[in-house]
């Protein structure tokens, strides 16, 4: 049965993907976005169709998600701060579109009782060692003085939230840990590293890897993202847990950066940059990052359907084309 569905944060990389996908099977989709790193031209595709709705508002205006939420039938929640960049840049805004965002959304979903699936990151595992990282792990935090890691605070405080709210009130929530999404659309500009390396190699422009370039991380495509995204806010066996969702092959960004010079047949080289030069003094990175997918694999089935090659492929052959 078709259903309409709320996505804050829609006009983003995987927001859009979603919206996409929802539209495509059947549903309706209303998309709630401030556009401040949302794009217009993300939903160029299914702009048009009248299964979409558009509202330009913030998800801190409770007002207007209590509508919103009134309206459909259940919410996905993507709306939060994007890159290493834009929370080095504006910890402010960082910290209160997270957090509040997500209390608004919560609190008219409990409202109108409407099914919730809550983004959160693989950054709330900090500076976990225990690799593959397994939702039930004990996590590690930096300093607070420490810019870098307010996202994984405030996303593990949007767990918190959530899973309170199940608890309290039984209000059917779900919650996700992304790690590194990839796929066509995604943007460079808030230090998003596959896009960034594939624009350079395709202008034989250097591959610049921050710190040693041996921290590893594992890329999962937008199209099994929201796949999976979808079979979580539908099953029930998904209500009140948590659930990493990524990939499987883990690799090191030098290695990264020398498949996409090669894939994308570039003459260029490879810089290494400090990260104190690329980021600022007192930042830190995270050495591994590589989800354990037993647990979304029994309740959904899950699998990767693209390797590493088809995905950096597919952004080749997007930033290409222009589109």
């Amino acid at each position: 049965m078709p259903l309409r569905y709320l996505i804050t944060g829609g006009a983003g990389f995987i927001g859009s993907h979603l919206a996409e996908k929802l539209i495509a099977v059947g549903h309706r989709v209303t998309i709630l976005d401030d556009f401040s790193t949302g794009q217009a031209e993300n939903l160029s595709s299914i702009a048009d169709d009248p299964a979409l709705q558009i509202v330009r508002d913030s998800v801190e205006n409770g007002e207007t998600v209590n509508l919103l939420a009134s309206q459909c039938d259940a919410v996905f929640h993507l709306a939060a701060a994007v890159g290493v960049q834009l929370v080095l840049d504006e910890p402010v805004r960082t910290i209160r579109t997270t957090i509040h965002g997500t209390e608004v959304v919560l609190d008219a979903a409990n409202r109108f009782r409407r099914p919730v699936l809550i983004t959160s990151s693989s950054e709330v595992y900090g500076k976990g060692t225990r690799v593959p990282f397994s939702e039930d792990d004990d996590v590690v935090m930096g300093p607070t003085r420490t810019t870098r890691y307010c996202y994984a605070y405030c996303k593990g405080i949007d767990e918190f939230l959530a899973l309170s709210y199940f608890k309290q009130y039984a209000l059917p929530v779900t919650v996700v840990r992304l790690f590194n999404t990839v796929g066509p659309r995604q943007v460079g500009r808030y230090g998003m590293v596959m896009p960034r390396f594939i624009s350079a190699a395709l202008s034989d422009q250097p591959l610049v890897v921050h710190g040693d370039g041996e921290q590893t991380r594992c890329f999962c495509h937008v199209a099994d993202v929201v796949d999976a995204m979808l079979k979580l806010i539908e099953s029930p066996k998904a209500v009140g847990r948590v659930f990493n969702l990524g990939g499987e092959e883990e690799i090191s960004i030098n290695a990264l950066a020398r498949r996409v010079i090669d894939l994308a047949r570039s003459s260029s080289s490879i810089q290494h940059v400090s990260y104190e030069q690329a980021y600022g003094h007192q930042f830190e990175d995270m050495t591994r990052r590589v989800p354990k997918l037993d647990r979304i694999r029994e309740v959904i089935g899950f699998r990767q359907t693209r390797s590493l090659d088809e995905m950096i492929r597919s952004i080749v052959e997007q930033q290409q084309s222009g589109d």
